[in-house]
């Protein structure tokens, strides 16, 4: 029994191996893992700052900007200084992103990105200076400062001696801002009601989010459009709003998603969603192969005669032709369907593509077909 186990296992594994085909079916899952409550959302802030100390990587004296923010900040300091003297190769011109959480206060410390907007070739072993970040209404938020981590490095003089791994331009510094302005994220508005976001709109799972809270909670929940659904709080839990959030992104739906086939050229996945049909066609797959080879030959005249050697070429011309495979598939075919007359006929998955392409254009195939 179990050498049995064994080879099952086995064959299980050889036809993973061999096969390009992923089924997509829709599954059931968490409320939260589909939908967010409206209004709970992230906000993305962005500063202008200098990354010094570096090696000799830094910006040029070309760029203006660099030199403008160095005189600036001496001159912050008390410190007079000429910029067109300035050989700024220790000092880099950067933009500094962030995402600001929601439910983060005063205090908290998040993740920053450090990327270089000048002509410096590498950003390793800086230290970013105090860069004030701002959000869309200019508003500073964080604070950001500490070294940058590059986790990459550029080595050589240039040319083919340079070796360079990942991008030394870019860095990031964990819990490099601190958080000085909260936005206000207060449940406390949405004490009477609320709203859940769906991460992607759809009709059908709108309204299976809705029907599945209004069977736990009663008649509380409708799918007001594709993407949102509106819930009034249960009186019993007005007074703990984050509770009753918790227990309903608990609640497990099962998504709709559209029939779609995407196919990836370069490697020659396949991935085809569980709802994917296709009309009655007929597919003749086969092909043929030619091959041309050219041999020299030369002939020699015989022993004291008056002949001169002659060089020749010849052709040899031959044709191959597969023997063509050929199926149809009912009306009533799905995708389990589709991959197993594709298979039976020995189809590689590039055959695959094009088969799915033509079926696609025929108007058989009953599904999107993305590209990537």
């Amino acid at each position: 029994m179990r050498y049995i186990i064994k080879i099952m296992t086995v064959v299980a594994c050889i036809c993973m191996l061999t096969t390009s085909m992923v089924f997509a079916a829709s599954a059931s899952t968490r409320i939260k893992d589909i939908a967010k409550v409206q209004g709970v959302r992230s906000n993305q802030l962005v500063g202008y700052g200098l990354v010094v100390g570096l090696q000799g990587t830094g910006d040029s004296n070309k760029m203006t900007q660099t030199m403008q923010s160095i005189g600036n900040m001496m001159q912050a300091f008390g410190v007079s200084i000429d910029t067109s003297s300035l050989k700024p190769k220790n000092v880099a011109a950067v933009i500094v992103t962030a995402t600001l959480p929601p439910f983060v206060r005063e205090g908290d410390n998040i993740d920053i990105t450090v990327s270089s907007i000048g002509d410096a070739t590498s950003i390793q072993g800086g230290t970013l200076i105090q860069t004030p970040l701002k959000a869309a209404n200019g508003n500073v938020y964080a604070v950001a400062q500490g070294a940058v981590s590059t986790g990459g490095f550029v080595a050589g003089r240039g040319g083919n001696g340079t070796a360079q791994k990942n991008f030394p331009t870019v860095g990031t510094t964990p819990n490099g801002a601190i958080v000085e302005k909260t936005v206000e994220d207060d449940l406390a508005s949405i004490s009477n009601n609320l709203s859940l976001s769906l991460s992607k709109a759809d009709f059908t799972t709108a309204s299976r989010i809705a029907e599945a809270i209004n069977r736990q909670y009663g008649s509380i929940a409708k799918a007001a459009n594709p993407g949102r659904v509106d819930v009034i709080v249960p009186a019993y839990y007005r007074n703990d709003v984050v509770g009753f959030v918790a227990s309903l992104e608990d609640i497990y739906v099962t998504p709709d998603n559209v029939a779609k086939v995407v196919v990836n050229e370069r490697t020659g996945t396949i991935v085809m969603g569980g709802n994917v049909s296709v009309d009655s066609v007929a597919i003749t797959q086969g092909g043929l192969s030619i091959k041309i080879s050219k041999e020299t030959e030369v002939d020699q005249p015989a022993p004291y005669s008056l002949g001169h050697t002659v060089v020749t070429q010849s052709e040899d011309t031959e044709v191959e032709e597969a023997k063509a495979n050929s199926i149809v598939l009912p009306a009533t075919a799905n995708v389990n369907d589709i991959v197993g007359a594709l298979n039976s006929v020995g189809a590689t998955p590039r055959d695959i593509i094009s088969i799915l392409q033509a079926i696609k254009a025929s108007g058989a195939l009953h599904a999107e077909l993305e590209i990537i």
